[in-house]
This record gives structure tokens, sequence and C-alpha cells, in this order.
């Protein structure tokens, strides 16, 4: 198969390109610099230069593609998350339809269900609905949970407060937990497996643990055993987060993402699900080795 990812100098579509690369594809690798792409060029991937907000790029980029893996990063130059997330969505869907590809698989997010109300998250709901317009291409989306790396932030917290802080961390509410290598895998089987249609969106987690497991496990790997997550107040989400310099814009986003993992927006389509997908293989006790090595390399 001729396949072609986009975002490829992240965690996933690495991992997700040798994979490919490894089982025999022809696989098209997109993004922004040359340097960037490199060591998958030098493992046989052909890199393609661009911008995925570049739509005629991505109509040439996508020529002869039996499959396409799709994703936004977060636009933290776009002053409109969502306006963002709808223009790019459209310039995938077109750029795919020009090509005929028949297969599409989308990497979006639990809580794209939602179209406001949801911080970036309505951005990714907005490439959902465009690429749902298709009429001849299979259109997959993998709604992934909460990253484990997004853990890592919260090493100067840990550093200088002992503690985990959001404005989300009931400690008996539950996370849904990601590992980029087990959406890999799933982005992998979506592509080149003919079987894998799925209708509605594909849930990839690794995990389901309440915020005190996370605390617990996390703080046991940097021994830390008194380790807790301690939600803070919107005002002292805000207050941290200005103090550290964020703008406003981006701490009204941030603030809001947490509303919504603590009131249950973002969780609610998955847990309503009366059967759901295999649980990825990284669990938070293997993840938490990974946290440790980051903590003691941090300043």
């Amino acid at each position: 198969m001729k396949i072609v990812l986009t975002g490829a100098a992240g965690n996933i579509t690495r991992p997700l390109a040798q994979k490919l690369l490894a089982q025999g594809h022809g696989v098209t690798v997109i993004g922004r610099r040359a340097e960037n792409l490199k060591s998958l060029a030098d493992q046989g991937a052909t890199p393609a230069v661009g911008s995925i907000e570049d739509e005629a790029f991505l109509t040439e980029a996508f020529k002869g593609a039996d499959a396409v893996y799709t994703m936004v990063p977060v636009p933290y130059h776009a002053p409109d998350w969502v306006a963002y997330g709808e223009a790019v969505g459209n310039k995938y869907a077109r750029a795919i339809k020009a090509n005929d590809v028949r297969k599409v698989v989308n990497l979006s997010t639990y809580g794209a269900h939602r179209l406001e109300g949801i911080g970036p998250v309505n951005s990714i709901g907005q490439v959902e609905k465009a690429l749902n317009a298709l009429q001849n291409a299979t259109v997959i989306h993998l709604r992934a949970g909460y990253f484990y790396t997004n853990l890592v932030a919260q090493i100067p917290a840990i550093k200088n407060r002992h503690t985990i802080g959001s404005n989300y961390g009931h400690p008996e509410k539950t996370l849904l937990l990601v590992h980029t290598k087990d959406i890999a895998e799933v982005a992998a089987e979506a592509l080149t497996n003919h079987g894998f249609n799925s209708e509605e969106p594909y849930y990839i987690v690794s995990d389901v643990r309440s915020y005190a497991d996370v605390a617990a496990v996390i703080g046991k790997a940097i021994g830390k055993d008194d380790l807790k997550w301690t939600p803070l107040s919107d005002d002292e989400l805000r207050h941290g987060l200005r103090q550290s310099g964020f703008p406003d814009g981006l701490i009204n986003i941030y603030a809001e993402i947490g509303q919504s993992l603590a009131n249950g927006r973002l969780n609610e389509h998955y847990l309503s699900l009366p059967a759901k997908p295999a649980l990825g293989q990284t669990k938070l006790e293997e993840y938490a080795r990974e946290f440790a090595a980051a903590y003691q390399q941090s300043k």
C-alpha cells in the first residue's frame, strides 16, 4: 500500500511510520522541516516538506495514496482554534476527495463528540465533522484519551509544591490514559487492515485509573509515596498560569479543558459505550518508569 502520514515529527507518527515501513508499505511522511524527516527518510520513507495549512501541497502529497493518516497539532499560533480546526479539516477533505483516497484514519480525541465548551478539543471535533462529509472514503476516527506524557507538565509542581495540581482531579474520578505507542499500534492496524472499519469513532485507551491512583503510582516511581493530586479552583489555575507567563487566551483554553475533565464532558461518550475496545498494552505502572526518568533528568 501507499500510505501518507501527517505529523511525521511527532511521537505517534514516527513509530507508526517505522512499523509500516517494516511491513513493506510505501510511506510518505509530511512535516514542516526536512531535518525532522531525515531519520525516517533514511529508513526508506519519502519525505514531503510542507504545511497541512497548504491545500495545494496536501493535494500533491496525497496523489496515488491508498490511505492517509491525518492529525492536527495544537495550533498555539492560531487566534481561533475552532476556526483553525475547521479550516484544516476542510483542506484535508478536499485534498482527499481530489485524489479519490479510499481510506482515511484520523487522529482525534475523547470529547470530540462535542463541538463547543471543551477548549482545544473543539477544534478536533471540527476536523471530524469535515472528514465525515466525504462520500467515497472509509473514515476512521481514532479518539485517544489523556496522553500519559501530559503528566510531564506536572514535574515543576511536584518539585516545587510536592503535589500534582490542576482544576480537575477529584481523587475518585477516573482518567482515561493512553500511551502514544499504543495509538501508533492501532493506527497501523486501521490503515492496513481492510477489515478494520469502524463506523463509530474508535477509542484508544491504555488504562483507566482514578486520579488518586495516578498520583500514588507516579509518587512511588519517584520516591514520593505521599504524592497527591490536588484539585485547584479555576481562579487558582488561572493565577498560576498567569504567573508562569501564559497569555490570557491560552489560560482560558486550559481552564476550559480542565473544567471538561472535572465535570465529565470529556469522558461521557466513552463511558456510555456498552462495549468498549480492548485497552492498550501500556499500563500506568509501566509509564511511571518513563515519568521517573523524565523527573530525574529535569532541573
